[in-house]
């Protein structure tokens, strides 16, 4: 059943000069509009500065990550980047079969001495999309839709509902997960009947943090009238007048920065990294009044200096302010 798999790596490998980088993309695929999609703008402006040629794989299932991993090793790719927290068990096991090549694994940490690791501090990109949200809401009710129920979207969902409190502490939040399996990334319908549900309850923002499924999100968002907020890339031009805003995160960034140069050992990019923030430009111009671009604009300063904590859910395992 495998030998697809192979050939299709071999037939991509083959071309590639020694150490050039690789990517495995996460489930959903490299045109998800959203975590993956990032990763793939980021090798792509790699690959147009550079005039180097990359290798990507995009699996079809769970038992590929690894062959993939250690087919791009063998024929030297390096560093060989897995995208996505679910890539670290196969990138800490092919790491140590080849200790001479790097690796990256983004959203997670592999704790080997030719690792690179990078995470992003996505409470506070978060807090900015709360603040956004609640001074949005004319109900003064906002809700989350999340992909897989694991502790990372509940860091996304704990930053969001820290903002919209810090906007309106009179806020009424609403929380769902599309799902507790990777399938939860690529389910657009079950995400939208989500949000339709919050919708119904009085909602009119949601913050959907669910990969490919968040489009699910948007559609019923546009359907009813009400706003959604988008996740990873900036998504605002998929439904301008829908979308309030994009909390980004620049997977792109931690891509183009790993192909150029790996460093072993742990990369956090936050607020002050220019790794997450909320996207402003002509498709949600009309919905950010200049007083929401104020708080935010402050809030953003007082994360940055120190002056503003924002709780992050994975360190406190829990959302308390």
């Amino acid at each position: 059943m495998q030998r697809p798999l192979f050939a299709t790596l071999l037939a991509a490998l083959t071309p590639l000069a020694w150490a050039d980088p690789a990517i495995v993309y996460d489930m959903g695929g490299k045109f998800d509009k959203s975590f993956n999609e990032a990763a793939y703008r980021g090798a792509e402006r790699w690959k147009k500065d550079t005039g180097k040629g990359y290798l990507d794989f995009e699996i079809a299932n769970e038992a590929q990550r690894e062959q993939a991993m250690r087919r791009m090793a063998e024929r030297g790719a390096s560093p060989v980047i897995g995208v996505g927290f679910s890539q670290a068990s196969s990138i800490e096991k092919v790491a140590k079969a080849f200790p001479k090549q790097q690796f990256v694994i983004i959203d997670s940490v592999v704790r080997q001495p030719n690792v690179e690791s990078v995470v992003f501090k996505e409470h506070e990109g978060s807090f900015l999309a709360g603040i956004m949200a609640a001074m949005a809401s004319k109900t003064g009710k906002v809700g989350f839709v999340g992909g897989m129920d694991i502790p990372l979207i509940r860091k996304f969902q704990c930053g969001y509902e820290q903002g919209a409190r810090y906007a309106n502490p009179k806020i009424e939040l609403s929380g769902a997960m599309t799902g507790t399996t990777p399938a939860a990334w690529s389910d657009p319908s079950r995400a939208g009947e989500l949000a339709k549900a919050q919708f119904a309850k009085g909602v009119d923002v949601v913050f959907a943090a669910a990969g490919g499924s968040s489009v699910g999100v948007f559609q019923a968002a546009k359907d009813a009238g009400r706003l959604a907020i988008g996740v990873d890339s900036n998504q605002n031009h998929l439904h301008p007048g829908t979308l309030l805003t994009s909390m980004v995160k620049r997977v792109d960034v931690a891509v183009y920065n790993a192909a150029n140069k790996s460093t072993p050992g742990l990369t956090v990019l936050g607020l002050k990294e220019g790794g997450v923030d909320v996207a402003l430009d002509e498709h949600n111009a009309k919905l950010v009044t200049p007083a929401m671009k104020a708080k935010v604009d402050a809030a953003r300063a007082d994360i940055v200096s120190g002056k503003l904590k924002v709780t992050d859910y994975m360190a406190a395992n829990d959302c308390k302010p």
